[in-house]
């Protein structure tokens, strides 16, 4: 069973549009609403590829509510934490060319007492997981070291912990050896405090969070790639792709994938791939079934392509 923790979860309303013209009336051809938050889409592919899956997170008022049905009729456990704030409703505009404009909304602020209601509820599921999986940004009323102290409770519970987040809230849980982190190359440009230009560079990077305690470092590097160095060694790989729907979750997916087919090694890594490859390719943040993937199209390398640059185009 895979668990996952979202602090900031959400409502994600996607409308799809010939073009986003500021100002105008506009007319979707299309629109959705999906449950959100990093964690919760992980939750979301890992129910897809047909695996348990329990979700905990904070809920508060309608929003919470209908949240919870959502992931319930996907067949996800959710472990809610009553708050008394309102889930946050995020909107994004999804145009023809793959061009993708978010709203993202701050969420509740929550209380000293339903933070720590998260914490212990999170950890009180962990003991029976294979993974435990804490995404995405801290809500009002976090501060940054909560998934510090998450990935410590969760360790003294004997169970194992990826770690998807960034900025001081990453820094600081790093010393407390997360199995695994993934940064993108933006999230790992700052945690390095540094610019990123080419695949060598995001390598060194890894290196250096490994060295600061991650025990394995899942590198989204956008166009290029994706990167993984852990204790198998640096690994690249790519999933070609001809058009992009949504980027949406594709982060999300790809993590989901790694952590199911073991959390480990090249072969982790080429299901990351092909999670992430089959999500960009559906809509709004949909999440791949088994039946979306194209392992054929994926390569995996142990010998990266440490000059090619990260803005490269055509893969994910």
């Amino acid at each position: 069973m895979i668990l996952t923790v979202t602090p900031n979860p959400s409502l994600d309303r996607t409308y799809e549009i010939p073009a986003l013209t500021r100002g105008a009336v506009l007319r979707a051809s299309a629109d959705r609403v999906d449950p959100g938050g990093k964690g919760v889409n992980v939750s979301r592919a890992v129910a897809a590829a047909g695996h348990r899956t329990t979700a905990v997170l904070p809920l508060g008022g309608p929003e919470g509510a209908l949240l919870d049905r959502l992931l319930t009729g996907l067949g996800i456990e959710v472990a809610a934490v009553p708050v008394a704030g309102r889930t946050r409703v995020n909107v994004s505009a999804a145009e023809p060319d793959g061009t993708l404009t978010k709203l993202n909304a701050a969420g509740p602020e929550l209380t000293a007492a339903e933070a720590e209601s998260l914490l212990d509820t999170a950890v009180r599921h962990a003991a029976t997981a294979d993974w435990t999986v804490c995404c995405g940004s801290l809500p009002g009323g976090l501060g940054p070291d909560w998934y510090a102290e998450l990935v410590a409770r969760v360790h003294r519970a004997g169970a194992r912990i990826a770690l998807d987040t960034s900025g001081p809230a990453l820094t600081r849980a790093l010393p407390l050896g997360p199995e695994v982190i993934k940064p993108n190359t933006d999230e790992l440009a700052t945690a390095v405090g540094r610019e990123l230009t080419t695949v060598g560079d995001a390598a060194k990077a890894a290196e250096e969070l490994r060295a600061a305690g991650a025990r394995a470092v899942l590198a989204s590097l956008g166009a290029a790639g994706q990167l993984l160095v852990d204790d198998t060694g640096t690994h690249f790989g790519t999933a070609p792709v001809a058009v992009v729907r949504s980027d949406v979750g594709a982060g999300d997916a790809s993590l989901a994938g790694f952590l199911t087919a073991g959390g480990r090694g090249p072969g982790a890594l080429a299901a990351a791939l092909a999670h992430g490859a089959a999500a960009v390719q559906l809509p709004g943040s949909s999440m791949p079934a088994p039946a979306d993937l194209r392992p054929e199209s994926v390569t995996v390398t142990a010998d990266p392509p440490l000059d090619l640059p990260l803005r490269t185009l055509g893969a994910v």
